[in-house]
């Protein structure tokens, strides 16, 4: 994927004014390349307008306000880049939020989520992917996911179940784009692990020790796109690729051995799953 860095070619990140989107921006803007960045946040959008700009050696900076729950918006976005810059070399599907719900509960919670956290990325892949693939050239679509889409951690099912989508979506688009005869566009899923985002940032002022930055993220989606990795599975400074292996080899032989659903947090399974780890 570094070899994509370069001037002239084009990125288009959405959710790209704070965050895992904005460390993005920054990382391809100072390699040069056009950054179209889309948020539903104006005042965050200025924001990071300005730090783009003071970054770009060469490309050009554009900013799109954009929700992309709607699907209109997206396209008025993908019409606006193709029609200025002619072709789309990094998709990065990343909007979010972090509202939700239980099973039986906040329905319109779970409204909001799926609206931004799954159709949003169903959106950009039903806009882009198209046009990315007659354009001829190498190209990657990432979208964000998350771990709680894969071990579905209790608390918030309405995130888990849109985050569950992402997967199963993104492992179907690099199924369909590697069968595609000439192709030169890939889908990867990032997995960010603790990520110390403008969501967290809300409600911590401070890093927390265990956090990761969105520029380690963004350097290490990097590395593991070029080595050809679909999940790009991200450690932070708390949680090992180790022990994400394990959390979700636990999770996955649930179904298998027919455990209770969500046995890791299950009294009975507690002493079973630490040894398991161990």
């Amino acid at each position: 994927m570094k070899a994509l860095l370069k001037a002239g070619n084009t990125a288009v990140i959405t959710g790209g004014a704070n965050g895992i989107g904005l460390a993005a921006a920054k990382t391809f803007a100072r390699a040069g390349m056009n950054v179209c960045i889309a948020d539903v946040d104006a005042e965050q959008l200025d924001a990071a307008m300005a730090e783009l700009k003071a970054l770009a050696p060469a490309g050009e900076i554009a900013s799109f306000a954009t929700d992309v729950a709607d699907h209109s918006a997206v396209v008025a976005l993908k019409d606006a880049v193709f029609e200025r810059f002619g072709a789309v070399n990094v998709l990065m599907n990343n909007a979010g939020i972090g509202a939700g719900g239980g099973a039986y509960s906040n329905l319109e919670g779970w409204q909001k989520v799926m609206a931004v956290n799954l159709w949003g990325i169903i959106h950009g892949v039903q806009t882009f992917v198209p046009a990315m693939l007659e354009q001829g050239e190498q190209a990657v679509v990432i979208n964000t996911g998350s771990k709680q889409g894969i071990t579905n951690p209790p608390g918030n099912a309405a995130y888990n179940v849109a985050k569950a989508g992402v997967r199963a979506l993104t492992e179907s688009l690099a199924h369909e784009l590697r069968n595609v005869e000439g192709g030169q566009l890939t889908a990867h899923l990032l997995v960010p692990g603790f990520t110390y985002t403008g969501l967290i940032a809300r409600h911590v002022a401070e890093k927390p020790p265990a956090a990761w930055t969105p520029e380690q993220v963004v350097e290490y989606m990097l590395d593991r796109i070029d080595t050809g990795d679909f999940y790009v599975l991200c450690p932070d400074n708390d949680v090992s690729v180790a022990l994400d292996h394990k959390r979700i080899q636990w999770n996955t032989d649930d179904l298998i051995e027919n455990r209770p659903a969500l046995s890791r947090w299950h009294p009975d399974f507690a002493d079973a799953f630490a040894r398991f780890v161990e």
